[in-house]
C-alpha cells in the first residue's frame, strides 16, 4: 500500500503559486482497505474546510467507487485499486482505477443506473447524484476501469 502527497515533493514556491494538492493511494483490492480511501479524503479535506454534509456525500461517492472496484474487478481475489485525489482551489477530482475485469463500457445502462436497481446496483447512480461530473472509461491499456468524478466545493 502506498500513499504519496505530491504537494510535499514541491518547493514552497510551487505550492504557493499553484495551490493544488494531489494525493495518490494504492491499496489492495480488499474490502478491509476501503476505509483507507475515506481516511485519505478526510485528511485532504483539512486543507479546504468542507461542511459535514458535503464531506459525508463525498465519502459516500468515494466508497461506492472504491467498493465497485474491489467487488467487481478481481473475482480471483488479487489486485490493486489506485485512487488519485486532486484538490485545485474549489474543485476536487477523484479518480479510482483498477486493472481488473472491468465491465461493458458501451452499455449505457451501466452509466445511467437503470440496469439493476437491486442491492449493489445503485453505486453509479449515487455517484452521479453527488458529483458535478462523472466519467467512466476503460483503464490503461484497455484493461479494467477508470471512474473519475469531480465536485465543485463552493456554491
Amino acid at each position: 500500500m502506498t500513499i504519496v502527497d505530491e504537494q510535499a515533493a514541491k518547493t514552497s514556491h510551487d505550492a504557493a503559486s499553484d495551490g493544488s494538492h494531489v494525493v495518490r493511494l494504492t491499496m489492495p483490492a480488499k474490502p478491509e482497505y476501503i476505509t483507507l480511501s475515506r481516511l485519505a479524503l478526510t485528511g485532504l479535506a483539512r486543507l479546504r474546510p468542507l461542511s459535514d454534509e458535503l464531506l459525508a456525500d463525498l465519502k459516500l461517492a468515494l466508497t461506492e467507487a472504491t467498493s465497485n472496484a474491489v467487488r467487481h474487478a478481481y473475482p480471483g481475489g488479487d489486485g490493486q485499486v489506485d485512487i488519485v485525489y486532486e484538490l485545485r482551489g474549489d474543485v476536487l477530482t477523484i479518480e479510482v482505477t483498477d486493472e481488473g475485469e472491468g465491465f461493458d463500457h458501451d452499455d449505457e445502462t451501466a452509466l445511467d443506473g437503470s440496469r439493476d436497481l437491486t442491492e449493489g446496483g445503485l453505486g453509479i447512480a449515487i455517484i452521479r447524484a453527488i458529483a458535478d461530473e462523472l466519467v467512466l472509461t476503460k483503464g490503461s491499456q484497455g484493461r479494467g476501469s477508470r471512474l473519475r468524478f469531480v465536485k465543485t466545493l463552493s456554491g
